[in-house]
């Protein structure tokens, strides 16, 4: 036989290897590509069945009774129903959980005891850098204070030694301004425990019943969390006095005191839990909210004296590059000032000379801070005459 007839057969031999592995190479790619497009299909199909799943409802387990039925109330409309749970969840609910119940009211999963993400966020993570000795002129107050929240945390032995009960809480009040809020801070930065602040503001609210239950979320977080410090800033809106008024706004706001002064001196013990709160107007706070075994000790911050009026300038202005500057003169001429307002002189002293591109701040430019922080505070006076 003629060779010319082998090469042509081994030539087409060769071509079709070589279309074979194309075509193998293909069906492989298009394998890949069937099972990309696979699991498209089956993740749509599975949010396809997520979106035509029912809702489920939120309840709270008022109950376990006797022949194994639960007694449950769902949150939002307080609605009140008896049914049942699956026997792998029976056993596990306890009064006060949260379970997740369909439509038929059955109950299919548990939630547990969650706290108001409001309520989380309350929680201090990063401690303040403001200190005690950034805190001029209150040192009785300073010393109070750290006898009452800082050393049952921080030296407990003392008063086991002792065989005394530290106080319970404390409420600072005084005129705005004057550093509450900024021992609070430095109580925070200070002890070693976990620091819950919130604003009194924060627990009103319009629905019925949220205030109370943001109040247990709040003292059962810093249980969860003790040794802890609670810190409830501008008291006086939740607390005030209780009236008769008939509105549904005030028999909600007193529904939340009642809360509150059951969380801090009710038959549940509160555990190793410190009370702090502030206040301007401790004439509106209720005397239940008062009386000893909730507020142990209720410590006045009053205006500076010349001596804390000078501690105050001197902590304010030791950065401040200054020249002829006579702290005992300005001192003189700042009675009645506040600790916030004499912070708000030095900082407008340095602006001042800033404004001037000066290298120093000079008395003059003290001296028409204190006239511009005096207008200011007259003027926000006239505001509510």
């Amino acid at each position: 036989m003629d060779e010319s007839v082998f090469d042509n057969q081994g030539k087409g031999t060769e071509l079709t290897n070589l279309r074979i592995q194309e075509l193998n190479a293909k069906v492989i790619d298009l394998k890949v590509k069937l099972d990309v497009q696979a699991k498209e299909i089956n993740q749509l199909k599975r949010e396809n069945a997520q979106l035509k799943r029912p809702p489920l409802f939120v309840a709270v387990v008022i109950d376990v009774l006797p022949d194994g039925t639960i007694y449950l109330r769902q949150q939002g409309n307080n609605q009140e129903y008896i049914t049942h749970a699956a026997e792998d969840l029976g056993g596990d609910l306890k009064p006060g959980m949260k379970v997740a119940v369909n439509n038929a009211l059955n109950i299919v999963r548990m939630v547990g005891q969650t706290v108001d993400s409001r309520v989380r966020l309350m929680e201090l993570e990063e401690a303040p850098v403001e200190t005690f000795e950034q805190v001029g002129g209150l040192k009785d107050v300073i010393e109070e204070v750290r006898e009452a929240v800082e050393y049952p945390l921080t030296r407990p032995e003392i008063f086991e030694r002792i065989g005394v009960k530290p106080p319970k809480g404390i409420l600072l009040y005084g005129p705005p301004g004057t550093g509450k809020t900024l021992i609070a801070k430095a109580v925070a930065h200070k002890a070693n425990a976990t620091f819950v602040r919130m604003s009194g503001s924060e627990l009103v609210h319009k629905f019925i019943g949220e205030g109370a239950q943001m109040v247990r979320d709040l003292f059962s977080l810093a249980r969860d969390k003790a040794p802890a410090i609670v810190f409830i800033d501008e008291i006086d809106a939740v607390g005030s006095m209780r009236t008769q008024d008939g509105t549904s706004g005030s028999a909600e706001v007193q529904r939340t005191l009642m809360q509150l002064l059951a969380e801090m001196d009710g038959f549940d013990t509160r555990g190793d839990v410190r009370i702090m709160a502030a206040t301007n107007r401790v004439d509106m706070l209720d005397p239940a909210l008062l009386r000893p075994g909730r507020f142990d000790r209720v410590i006045e911050v009053p205006l500076p004296d010349a001596g804390a009026r000078h501690e105050i300038m001197k902590i304010h202005s030791a950065h401040m590059n200054m020249e002829g500057v006579s702290l005992e003169m300005l001192v003189n001429l700042t009675e009645d000032y506040t600790g916030a307002e004499l912070q708000a002189v030095c900082r407008e002293a340095g602006m001042m000379a800033v404004r001037r591109s000066a290298m120093s701040v000079t008395e003059k430019d003290f001296l028409d801070a204190i006239r511009k922080v005096k207008q200011r505070s007259t003027s926000d006076d006239r505001m509510f005459i």
